[in-house]
């Protein structure tokens, strides 16, 4: 099975909609979606990310799928801090990098979770909700959750399945870090995803003969159809001012 993480295009946060350059970049987004095979669409409750799908749902023929724990993420740090393009943040995945780098336990994946900086918060206890439902949704698409492997049942044999889950760049790293098995936290703040850009997962079943997966990323924060189209990729969500 393969597993589209699409976040939502370009964004206007004031009305949770989108910019007129999303709306384009939700458009060129369909036009590569459209070939993909898709078989289910699950999509989050904020109107960006609905109308982030709608036109590749529209394309295929599939009615979205709304699923409230793939809205972003939505735990925020009890801590504030000051950026040059930000202020008064509480925001766990836009942290300035020495507020974090050097703090022992965030790249220590046995006890990240016992940071000082996630002190008062509902960081961990919101991480372990997002997650159960992600292994719940896997589960119901035939791959159970097994410590670190995925037991394949009977629904998991029909390697044809894609499913696309339109969401957020705070959730979507988050699925990141738990299928990777790495610390949140180093992850949030490590790895961007642009907005319409497609990360894929496969459920990979490594020796045919036993019915178990594990995960393998076959690409994080794909942005070609924007290329293709000559749409520039949006740094929305990124300290840089632009992405070359």
């Amino acid at each position: 099975m393969r597993i589209l993480i699409i976040r939502h295009a370009d964004p206007y946060y004031p009305t949770d909609s989108l910019t007129e350059k999303g709306q384009r970049e939700a458009e060129l987004l369909s036009e590569k979606l459209k070939n993909e095979g898709i078989t289910h669409i699950y999509v989050s409750p904020h109107g960006r990310a609905k109308l982030t799908a709608k036109p590749t749902a529209e394309k295929i023929g599939i009615e979205p799928v709304v699923l409230d724990w793939l809205r972003e993420f939505p735990a925020m740090l009890n801590i504030e801090y000051n950026t040059d393009y930000f202020k008064n943040m509480h925001s766990p995945w836009n942290m300035p990098p020495e507020l974090w780098t050097e703090e022992k336990y965030i790249y220590d994946n046995a006890n990240w979770k016992q940071s000082p900086l996630l002190n008062g918060s509902k960081v961990v206890e919101t991480y372990e909700y997002v997650c159960d439902n992600f292994d719940k949704l896997l589960a119901h698409h035939g791959f159970e959750r097994n410590g670190g492997l995925f037991n394949i049942t009977e629904k998991g044999n029909d390697s044809s399945e894609t499913i696309a889950l339109f969401c957020h760049s705070g959730l979507g790293t988050s699925l990141i870090a738990h299928i990777l098995n790495m610390p949140l936290i180093a992850v949030w703040n490590s790895v961007f995803l642009p907005p319409s850009s497609v990360t894929t997962l496969y459920m990979e079943q490594h020796i045919k003969a036993r019915p178990i997966a594990h995960g393998i990323f076959a690409g994080i924060g794909d942005t070609s159809h924007l290329f293709a189209g000559k749409e520039p990729v949006s740094c929305s969500g990124l300290h840089a001012k632009e992405l070359k």
